[in-house]
């Protein structure tokens, strides 16, 4: 079993910065993989990033430059390093968790609120 929990979300303005954590309780976060995920208002959830437990990172297309994926196995904890930060990234961002290292995402955050204004 394991629980995500994700941090660092909030209110910025266009064009600052934001970190957010996913940290895991359970003993087999070094062996998943971890997924970043965002829902926007009124959009289907869309994948963002992922940090494959080789250590390989995978962005999608729009994410490339702007977002960078990180994580810290002694911490359990993997981030999701956001730049230059736009209205329409303003989203639900949540974090999952694959079973080992299968491409399924099993275990799912709450998720953090990210909110840029203008």
């Amino acid at each position: 079993q394991v629980q995500l929990v994700e941090s660092g979300g909030g209110l910025v303005q266009a064009g600052g910065s934001l970190r957010l954590s996913c940290t895991a309780s359970g003993r087999a976060f070094s062996t998943s993989n971890i997924g970043w995920f965002r829902q926007a208002p009124g959009k289907e959830r869309e994948f963002v990033a992922a940090s494959t437990w080789a250590g390989d990172s995978r962005y999608t297309d729009s994410a490339k430059g702007r977002f960078t994926i990180s994580r810290d196995n002694a911490k359990s904890t993997v981030y999701l390093q956001i730049d230059s930060l736009k209205p329409e990234d303003t989203a639900v961002y949540s974090c999952a968790a694959s079973k080992g290292g299968s491409i399924a995402y099993y275990y799912w955050g709450q998720g953090t609120q990210v909110t840029v204004s203008s």
